[in-house]
């Protein structure tokens, strides 16, 4: 199918992958609403924009899943297009947006494949870039697929939050854990597993913080260098992530030359709030 059909990926805003990417790869922006304004994720609000807007308001914002709808005009121009797809989408125990993606799916079989990336933001993007891999290497778009659904499992997001304020709002903890937390200084880490997050610990400040995530990091038996990965942060900079980088660096030096950065926006930044930073990789088979 390869040698006469050429592949678009498509992926949808929760995957935090930013302009500029692969003109094969479309991103399908999700609906992010505070009050009663309404802004599509990454189009019409920037990560700054959003940050500014979740640390200066009361109450949280809600993120609504892409409608099938949107994903059957999407598959539609790229078939259209005498393209076939593999779209990645967000875990579909986060949100309803992998049904809708299979409801729309629907009317195209043999050229459009589902895969539930099990996942979120840097985790999620980083199998989309892997799709794009397998694409380059000349994979089929089943084969792509197939591929992508047995190596998911391979993925590993650990994030360390600077703050427990935006798992109480979103009644994720309680208010009474989270006063107890912030006098103490405690640092959650959390992961993603089985396309859920899920807590692994709590550290008393920073850098017992930045010790459990690399301490979480090679309990996976480590990075697979191989394949994609990438480290996020969320807020208005990158201070925090900058520090952590210069606190593990063993786990790094002698394996690449740079760290590829991104933003956490404002589908899975809702929920941790500013000052997470997170690592998502495949680890070691």
């Amino acid at each position: 199918m390869r040698n006469y059909m050429r592949i678009r990926i498509i992926t949808d805003s929760a995957s935090d992958l930013r302009p500029p990417h692969r003109p094969e790869v479309t991103v399908l922006p999700m609906t992010i609403t505070f009050g009663s304004e309404q802004f599509l994720d990454g189009v019409e609000l920037s990560q700054r924009q959003f940050y500014e807007k979740l640390i200066e308001g009361e109450d949280l914002p809600t993120t609504s899943q892409i409608a099938p709808a949107q994903f059957e005009e999407a598959f539609r121009a790229a078939v259209e297009a005498g393209e076939a797809v593999v779209a990645v989408v967000l875990s579909a125990k986060l949100s309803g947006t992998y049904q809708s993606a299979c409801i729309a799916a629907e009317d195209f079989p043999g050229r459009v494949f589902v895969v539930d990336s099990a996942n979120a933001t840097i985790g999620e993007q980083i199998l989309v870039e892997r799709a794009v891999e397998l694409m380059d290497a000349g994979l089929d778009v089943a084969a792509i697929a197939a591929r992508l659904e047995e190596e998911k499992g391979d993925i590993r997001l650990v994030a360390l939050l600077d703050t427990l304020e935006y798992l109480k709002r979103g009644g994720r903890v309680s208010a009474s854990v989270a006063l107890v937390g912030g006098l103490l200084a405690i640092k959650p880490v959390v992961a993603v597993q089985d396309g859920e997050v899920v807590m692994l610990g709590k550290a008393r400040g920073s850098k017992n913080g930045n010790n459990l995530l690399v301490q979480e990091i090679e309990k996976t038996g480590g990075v697979d260098f191989g394949r994609p990965y990438l480290l996020g942060w969320a807020g208005l900079d990158d201070s925090l992530l900058q520090k952590y980088i210069a606190d593990s660096a063993a786990l790094w030096t002698g394996h690449v030359d740079e760290l590829p950065l991104g933003p956490v926006g404002g589908t899975i930044g809702t929920h941790v709030g500013p000052g997470a930073i997170a690592v998502a990789f495949f680890q070691k088979r």
